[in-house]
């Protein structure tokens, strides 16, 4: 539900405009150091205020309340939280009976039967992936030698990003992104057969964060119209070096030594300034409406991070599972 993990497990709570938001992670272990300067660059990398991004600002400062004692993890769960501070949860009253398209408002209030926090989308808001950038930071901590990358590639289907969410500024609009995903360093052997593959759980961590639509790894759906005598890597050397990647550096669910590579697709950002028709819950007629609110024209911007931290959780659980199991 709101966990995930096997060793390296993560719990995250808290809601948009609730008092603040964080996540537990059980399962580090010991003598790690980690300390609260250690999270800033991350977590300002994800920071909104650029454009293309909600002028929502949050201080964003980490507080470590848990499982860390003179300056290093004791192996015991780490607590970090967040505080909720800029909020204008009045700009929210009108989606009670005017759920937004595209967002989980309606979803939400018929599976909580109207006790859900709908303020800012609640615990469906994007303002929940900081908690997984937060574990992200010592995710990759127990990482050493593996480099995660992610970038944008295009937005809006154009590789020229800032052209694209200027026309959709221009436009009252909002526009989605592809990016990609390198990680190198990776040994042979992570991932577990058969329903904890590499791919399976990258994909279920990567589709729980808000606004991902698509995954593929390697040529991906490429493949589907290819034939193995043109896509097969061919092994170059005893330690599995491949001629080629189009695996996208995983075989039968587990790493293969290449290059690990991975595209996710985000969809536009649901809430924009031009009129849209939703349903009245009230009357049950469907009407013209506007958004309130201060939400992002292109939220891909804020996603490299998010990316590199989801595949960081899921390789440092790879990583202990393995050692648990195999050494």
């Amino acid at each position: 539900m709101n966990s995930f993990g096997r060793i390296f497990k993560i719990s995250i709570f808290g809601e948009s405009h609730g008092k603040g938001l964080g996540v537990l992670i059980d399962g580090c272990p010991a003598g790690i150091s980690l300390k609260e300067e250690d999270f800033r660059s991350s977590l300002l990398r994800r920071k909104s205020g650029k454009k293309g991004t909600t002028p929502r600002i949050e201080s964003d400062e980490v507080s470590i309340d848990s499982g860390l004692f003179n300056g290093f993890t004791t192996g015991s769960p780490i607590i970090l939280n967040f505080s909720n501070e800029n909020i204008k949860s009045k700009d929210y009253n009108e989606i009670k009976k005017i759920p937004r398209p595209g967002h989980a408002d309606l979803t939400a209030s018929q599976k909580y039967n109207g006790f859900n926090d709908y303020r800012g989308g609640g615990q469906f808001s994007g303002r929940l992936t900081l908690a997984i950038v937060a574990a992200g930071v010592v995710a990759k901590k127990l990482l050493d030698g593996i480099e995660i990358n992610a970038k944008i590639t295009e937005v809006g289907g154009e590789t020229d990003i800032e052209n694209a969410v200027d026309k959709a500024l221009k436009d009252g609009d909002s526009v989605g992104g592809l990016l990609q995903c390198n990680i190198n360093g990776l040994p042979v052997g992570l991932g577990e057969p058969f329903f904890d593959s590499v791919e399976s759980n990258i994909s279920h961590l990567a589709f729980a964060i808000p606004a991902v639509k698509g995954i593929e790894f390697g040529i991906g759906f490429k493949a589907a119209s290819s034939r193995a005598s043109d896509i097969n890597d061919s092994i170059i050397n005893q330690s599995g070096k491949t001629k080629s990647n189009n695996s996208g550096g995983i075989n039968g669910g587990i790493t293969n030594g290449n290059e690990l590579s991975f595209k996710v697709a985000i969809k536009p950002p649901a809430s924009i300034s031009k009129a849209q028709n939703s349903v009245n819950i009230e009357t049950g007629k469907v009407e013209e409406f506007n958004i309130k609110g201060r939400h992002d024209a292109c939220i891909a911007l804020r996603f490299p991070v998010i990316l590199e931290s989801v595949a960081a959780i899921v390789l440092a659980d790879f990583k202990l599972i393995r050692k648990t199991n195999y050494v």
